[in-house]
């Protein structure tokens, strides 16, 4: 579908670019997918690329940012439970009471590892590892640290998570200039959390903090 799409309107004499973003460091190829997933880097770059559409830049600029953003920003998640799609009308795939699934998808998409369920701060540094080891970030880098519910994480449980994946981002010499905290990009009522983060440069900080009034983010207004 997101190779027809840009056919189709090609077809038409519309100018379109085509960005698909896969920033999921938990597999490189699945069952579901060729290639890497996308998560949660999709909420940052749709916010930082309307932001660049509403200063009327190019459309050819606007998907060289987008394409930025997928290139600088990393995803993992973790589920305690499974989701149950409407028209199937069952969990996904199965977990039990005391296990947890490291690498999900968020179309509810088995993880690459199941293990007994961990204390939080243990959770966060599996995430954490594989983000921070896969994009070359350095010392004195700028980072936007974001913290996802997969849709039955209350807030309070996303807060502890963020103040340990801050801690491990402060240790690497990161420095975290933004954040996002909250369910922006689920999968139904799955209990589980994924943490992205994005390098940021001063542009793209404009770009973040420019004003939106949307549903789901508000600010500057």
């Amino acid at each position: 579908n997101f190779e027809m799409a840009p056919d189709l309107a090609r077809a038409e004499g519309i100018e379109i670019e085509s960005v698909v973003i896969d920033d999921d460091v938990a597999v490189q190829d699945s069952l579901y997918t060729a290639g890497r997933r996308g998560v949660g880097t999709t909420v940052l770059a749709e916010k930082i690329c309307g932001a660049a559409a509403e200063q009327r830049r190019s459309l050819k600029e606007v998907a060289d940012i987008c394409r930025k953003v997928n290139g600088w920003g990393r995803s993992m998640g973790m589920a305690l439970t499974s989701c149950t799609v409407p028209h199937v009308g069952k969990p996904t795939f199965d977990l039990p009471e005391d296990e947890m699934e490291i690498g999900i998808g968020i179309h509810g998409e088995p993880g690459r590892t199941r293990m007994k369920i961990k204390p939080a701060d243990e959770i966060v540094e599996m995430l954490m590892e594989p983000i921070i080891s896969d994009l070359p970030y350095k010392a004195g880098d700028e980072v936007l640290l974001f913290v996802n519910s997969m849709g039955g994480t209350p807030l309070i449980e996303l807060y502890i998570i963020y103040r340990k994946a801050y801690e491990i981002a402060t240790k690497h010499g990161l420095k975290v200039v933004r954040n996002l905290i909250g369910p922006y990009i689920t999968s139904l009522e799955m209990a589980g959390t994924s943490i992205t983060m994005l390098k940021m440069d001063e542009d793209l900080i404009k770009l973040w903090d420019a004003p939106v009034k949307t549903a789901g983010l508000r600010w500057g207004v």
